[in-house]
């Protein structure tokens, strides 16, 4: 097993960044099914439409960083969010301690963490020596890149086969198809996983025996047992595949009615869409957000979600990043393990996800990529993607076998 050598005995102090035991959630653990999830519309009217133009413009940066300040209280915010969620890197003993003697795995998101957030998503290219790092980390542990991007489009940019995507916020699961070095420490299965949901009572095992399962929030994501064998050296995931023909029929009607509002660009990410807007000019994002709510009015089955100046159009099932998490975890046979030590990085409110299945599972640390104060449960930060790359490199260099 591949272990950590801490750079200082901190436990105690590691103890104040970390979840050990996980805490209560605000409404006493009750969770909502997924049935309710799957029942779940979005009414985007005029009212709500002023909310998410408010909400555009909560997540540019240059909107927070223009905010009016006193004194120096711009100075003492930051501190102050610094001391609860400490540089990743200058408080490297602090995870070398909580990691030590357990199996790491690695998640990162890509925009904005493994590349920078650029003006054209389809420039956002991923450079050589973040590629290395990326690279010699696999070699060590599991490692997964999660993003909200087509899974082939972020294959494309990172071209390692020995990793794990997982694309369109977790909807598309696709397990590595060439190996690096032989460190996972158990048997990853290596089968298509066509995945789907079937909604079964708590206390039912009627019918199950034929299945193989994993039960969360409620609600069962089957497969059958018999399956051909394809890829053989992959493991796929594909909860939302019923809805690719409604993801179809409406990336069609956005890019005609966005194609009027110079700047805007519809991606399609197989199972998602994203509604760019970083390069609309600021006067134009209320009718922006008008014309996707225009086309969203008939879709009850699909959400809206937003992400750094993109709007982002789902399916209403119960699944994102940290259901990607949970998900791999599995997969990688650590769902039920103490001693593991999941580190997933990412820069957006989608990753937030991620970051509570942490919290909940008192494993592991959730780490934040962001330059400003923002409210996060993540329990580190790094400032951007060149600190990211100095931090998988200070793991790689941390590392013993």
């Amino acid at each position: 097993m591949t272990k950590l050598v801490p750079e200082a005995d901190a436990v105690v102090a590691a103890a104040r960044h970390f979840s050990f035991p996980p805490p209560r959630t605000a409404s006493g653990g009750v969770v909502e099914s997924c049935r309710k999830m799957a029942a779940a519309q979005i009414d985007l009217g005029a009212a709500v439409t002023g909310s998410w133009l408010d909400s555009m413009k909560a997540s540019s940066p240059r909107h927070r960083l223009m905010a009016p300040v006193v004194g120096g209280a711009a100075d003492a915010e930051h501190d102050d969010w610094m001391e609860r969620h400490p540089s990743a890197l200058s408080r490297f003993d602090l995870l070398a301690s909580a990691a030590k003697g357990k199996q790491i795995a690695v998640f990162l998101d890509y925009d904005g963490t493994l590349s920078p957030i650029v003006e054209d998503p389809d420039r956002a290219v991923m450079t050589d020596e973040m590629r290395d790092a990326v690279r010699g980390v696999a070699a060590r542990f599991p490692t997964a890149i999660v993003s909200g991007r087509c899974r082939d489009k972020v294959f494309g940019f990172v071209r390692l086969a020995e990793l794990y995507y997982a694309g369109s916020h977790g909807m598309d699961i696709r397990g590595p198809t060439a190996h690096a070095n032989n460190h996972h420490g158990s048997k990853v299965t290596r089968r298509l996983f066509p995945c789907f949901f079937v909604f079964l009572p708590l206390t039912s095992k009627s019918n199950t025996s034929l299945l193989q399962g994993w039960m969360f929030d409620r609600c069962w994501l089957i497969w059958p047992q018999q399956q051909e064998e394809h890829e053989g050296e992959s493991v796929l995931c594909q909860p939302a595949r019923e809805f690719l023909p409604m993801i179809e029929e409406v990336r069609a009607l956005l890019e005609s009615k966005v194609a009027a509002i110079p700047g805007a660009k519809v991606e399609d990410n197989k199972f998602c869409l994203s509604v760019h807007f970083r390069c609309v000019d600021e006067k134009r994002w209320g009718a922006l957000a008008e014309q996707v709510r225009s086309v969203l009015k008939d879709y009850p089955k699909l959400r809206l979600t937003q992400g750094r100046k993109v709007l982002e159009i789902r399916p209403v099932i119960k699944w994102d990043k940290g259901n990607a998490l949970d998900f791999l975890l599995h997969s990688l046979g650590y769902a039920d393990r103490s001693d593991v030590f999941p580190i997933y990085i990412g820069d957006d409110r989608t990753d937030e996800d991620a970051f509570r299945v942490l919290q909940k599972r008192g494993q592991g640390a959730g780490i934040l990529v962001s330059r400003f104060p923002k409210d996060t449960a993540a329990s580190f930060s790094l400032r951007d993607p060149a600190e990211v790359k100095d931090f998988l490199h200070s793991l790689v260099e941390s590392t013993t076998t």
